[in-house]
């Protein structure tokens, strides 16, 4: 069984090379917001990027089952009507601010 830290830095390498494939700068706005807004939405995430880059629904709910499920660093939560809602887990916020800063 790995330990916390295993497992920690085997996300933080993962979310490292998500960033460096990072061109345009849509992937570290996500997480900016991921880290602002506590709990949001697809619909949330788009409506916060339309007036820097050009996004679609499709695009950006594939860029946060990327986040969650490969990396790991969301918590999600679906309602009654099927909407999911994306909360960044707490212990790996500050790994995130440090990434995104750079």
């Amino acid at each position: 069984m790995r330990s916390q830290f295993e497992i920690e830095r085997m996300i933080e390498g993962r979310l490292r090379s998500y960033l460096s494939r990072d061109k345009t700068g849509i992937r570290r706005e996500v997480l900016r917001l991921l880290l602002r807004i506590r709990q949001v939405t697809v619909a949330d995430i788009v409506a916060g990027l339309k007036e820097k880059f050009s996004v679609s629904f499709h695009k950006i709910a594939s860029m946060v089952g990327i986040i969650a499920s490969r990396i790991g660093i969301l918590k999600v939560n679906r309602n009654a009507s099927g909407i999911s809602t994306y909360e960044l887990k707490e212990k790996y916020a500050s790994m995130v601010v440090r990434l995104v800063s750079m």
